[in-house]
């Protein structure tokens, strides 16, 4: 049996499934038919972009001046370091403040084979410790720094350039956490109602957040944008258009009424009062016009007759604004 609602559904089921190591799949239903994807796609896209993670930003090599230089000793250059620096994806162990910069100074010798474990210290964990940064040869040291900051989304190293010391190399910087965010609609049926539908998301992180926090901490920004409109919106002024001559076409409205070829009388009576333009003519009501000072029935006339030639017959009634406008564009002619 149809019937008419009031209110939208309120969906009634949420489930989390693990699916492996940083992935979870959080299925919610039921929904009205649109509102599954008018959720599900501004929260994919703050997944992806607002989820917080920690990356390094710039890189000091010992005597090593630029990122295509060489490394003595060492296998990769500077490029491919840095690339393999990139991927290592660092956990904090103490709680950074949100613009706190984690220096780290390390040196190795080798032979070695240089992995994210060996990153590991008092300050910052490793999340993929096997990961292989470089390999140094026998007899060979490498000595480099790293700043590492906590971002969201992607920062190209030029802009990161002034916000390191000079002797560092600025890095892009990839802070997103989460690896993959995508999500499928899917109809369920409420009541013999098979229109109903059914969000599944599937979320992968790096391992610096676990993917279902990510996704909390995703709902939790999209209230936080949200809740601007939280407030008595009866109080806050209501966005005007400003009325600027810009915004209209007066050419037909600035014109000097010598042009309308009036007669000496009805043109006198209209300059001894200091009307010019023919817009001031055309914001004139029909009572305006037959007040002025010696002004006849065959001068009010003459005047109506050439305003509708003009397609502005007396009594036109313009838009506030344009109004507006208009009193500011002759006042600034006649200034």
């Amino acid at each position: 049996m149809k019937i008419i609602k009031t209110i939208p559904y309120i969906p009634t089921n949420v489930e989390v499934e693990n699916l492996g190591p940083n992935k979870v799949r959080v299925i919610a239903y039921p929904f009205e038919a649109g509102y599954a994807i008018t959720l599900a796609h501004p929260l994919r896209r703050l997944l992806l972009s607002s989820s917080v993670g920690l990356a390094p930003i710039a890189l000091k090599i010992e005597n090593v001046t630029h990122e295509f230089d060489s490394i003595r000793g060492i296998v990769e250059d500077v490029s491919p370091f840095i690339v393999n620096l990139k991927n290592i994806r660092f956990l904090e162990k103490n709680a950074l403040k949100a613009d706190e910069k984690i220096f780290l100074e390390y040196s190795f010798q080798g032979p070695l084979i240089l992995t994210g474990a060996h990153l590991v210290n008092e300050q910052i964990d490793v999340v993929n410790k096997e990961a292989v940064l470089a390999t140094i040869n026998e007899d060979a040291t490498l000595k480099f720094s790293v700043i590492v900051q906590r971002g969201i989304g992607y920062v190209p190293s030029e802009d990161i350039r002034m916000l390191i010391p000079e002797d560092y190399i600025p890095l892009d910087a990839y802070f997103t956490p989460v690896r993959k965010a995508v999500y499928e609609i899917e109809n369920v049926l409420v009541e013999d109602n098979p229109t109903y539908e059914k969000i599944i998301f599937d979320i992968e992180t790096d391992g610096q957040i676990n993917p279902h926090k990510a996704f909390q901490q995703a709902i939790a920004i999209m209230h936080s944008q949200m809740s601007i409109f939280d407030a008595d919106m009866s109080s806050i002024p209501t966005a005007q258009k400003q009325a600027s001559e810009d915004n209209y076409d007066f050419k037909d409205l600035l014109i000097k009424i010598d042009s309308l070829s009036l007669t000496a009388r009805c043109f006198n009576c209209l300059d001894r009062i200091g009307i010019r333009y023919i817009g001031e003519l055309v914001m004139m009501s029909e009572n305006d016009l037959k007040n002025i000072k010696n002004m006849g029935k065959k001068s009010y006339d003459e005047i109506a007759e050439k305003l509708q030639e003009l397609g502005y017959p007396v009594g036109t009634e313009l838009e506030e604004d344009k109004k507006t406008a208009l009193g500011k564009k002759i006042a600034k002619l006649k200034s």
